[in-house]
């Protein structure tokens, strides 16, 4: 594209001439609506804007089932319903989650947004290790959350609340909530902040009870060892879903995938952990059984293991992957361990978007191996004693940062 050089912007520059202007006339437009909907699933994402890639939106956040949707526009597509969290924010949501109330259009069914907060109360579990945060709402309004670092604490925000909450009670059978308190950042933004009395987050889960929003938080565990503890291994990929292959032997990723993760178990239970697997077997299992199969056992961490692959043949290297900046720690430790094994570095990649990197409810690292597409790398993944070597450096990073209280590796 000629015109490309005159580009004052030095990065639009090089983004237009990569992808061209084409690109960004392939987004779809929305067509305003009024309608009001509830989400149909207990993992309906909500996206920040109608853009894609092979890992799908960039995603904002998890809902529950039941949540109440003010419908704002429809995609030109049918894929994505505009949503209007608040005068100052909009998210997109996929059409098959919604429920839509063609009964009621707005603005006779318009969500009344702005309703009023009720009181809180914050408590422990006398049988399990978590504490609670329970804050009564008039409707399951639509929310996000943010897990923070340096204090360990959640940002959780609730769009159409007006503060109205005049007391919070706070029981002593907490033990991992050290403070509670909420703002009125903003017209229809209630915010609620949880102050964590640990220096590392053990991940908690956001739902409705009723009207009731429930905010759980994971204690610690108390010893700072793989000994008795859960640890969810995912092999990616399996049966119909092959993943990348080598680019002289043909061996498939997901084979190489079950092969780590087996040796990653035998390891772990050697250690005194158990081990839930997500797949022992050559089998199809989507993202979501994955998730929900996760969401009943709650491990107290996961790591899923992948080998990589690029177009380009001369890309090398070991990478690991985090979303959620309070999770990053564990990564870090993992490739610390990973690049021990004398293979060049492809990174330690945040916000990454893969879908066992989403959720808060337990830490999580997503390991990618070497390069299937790179000759040499593919012949380090074939050898089984370079396999066994890559169990034992992921064991040992998931076993440094369990005992460390630090949050740099490397």
């Amino acid at each position: 594209m000629k015109g490309c050089k005159r580009l004052r912007g030095w990065y639009l520059a090089i983004l237009l001439c990569e992808v061209g202007m084409s690109a960004f006339a392939q987004l779809p437009t929305i067509e305003d609506t009024a309608r009001t909907g509830t989400t149909r699933s207990t993992l309906t994402p909500l996206y920040y804007g109608t853009g894609t890639d092979r890992l799908g939106g960039a995603r904002m956040e998890t809902l529950d089932s039941g949540v109440v949707l003010n419908l704002t526009g429809l995609d030109s597509t049918h894929h994505l319903w505009r949503v209007r969290l608040s005068s100052s924010l909009t998210g997109y949501v996929p059409v098959e989650q919604v429920a839509v109330d063609t009964l009621r259009p707005y603005p006779t069914g318009r969500i009344n947004y702005g309703l009023l907060t009720s009181n809180w109360t914050v408590y422990g579990d006398s049988v399990k290790p978590v504490d609670y945060v329970a804050v009564r709402l008039p409707a399951r309004l639509p929310y996000r959350s943010q897990p923070l670092t340096d204090p360990s604490r959640i940002i959780v925000d609730v769009f159409g609340a007006t503060a109205n909450t005049n007391w919070i009670t706070q029981l002593r059978s907490t033990r991992s909530i050290k403070n509670v308190w909420f703002e009125q950042i903003a017209d229809e933004t209630f915010r609620i902040y949880i102050v964590l009395t640990h220096t590392r987050l053990w991940g908690y889960s956001i739902y409705y009870q009723r009207n009731t929003l429930m905010i759980r938080v994971r204690r610690p565990p108390t010893k700072r060892s793989l000994r008795g503890l859960t640890i969810a291994v995912d092999a990616g990929h399996g049966g119909s879903n092959t993943g990348a292959s080598g680019a002289q032997s043909g061996q498939l990723e997901k084979n190489l995938t079950l092969d780590v993760a087996t040796r990653l178990q035998q390891l772990l239970e050697r250690h005194g952990a158990r081990v839930l697997m997500t797949r022992t077997t050559d089998t199809l299992i989507g993202p979501s059984a994955r998730i929900l199969a996760m969401r009943r056992e709650m491990p107290d961490v996961l790591v899923s293991i992948h080998f990589n692959s690029s177009g380009n043949r001369a890309v090398r290297g070991v990478s690991t992957y985090y979303k959620h900046v309070a999770f990053r720690p564990l990564s870090q430790s993992v490739l610390h361990e990973l690049l021990k094994l004398s293979v060049p570095e492809f990174g330690n990649v945040g916000h990454f978007n893969f879908f066992f990197n989403a959720p808060t409810d337990y830490p999580n690292v997503l390991v990618e191996g070497p390069f299937l597409s790179n000759n040499t790398d593919e012949s380090l993944i074939l050898n089984n004693r370079f396999r066994q070597r890559m169990a034992k450096a992921i064991r040992r990073g998931l076993n440094k940062w369990i005992r460390s209280n630090g949050y740099e590796f490397g």
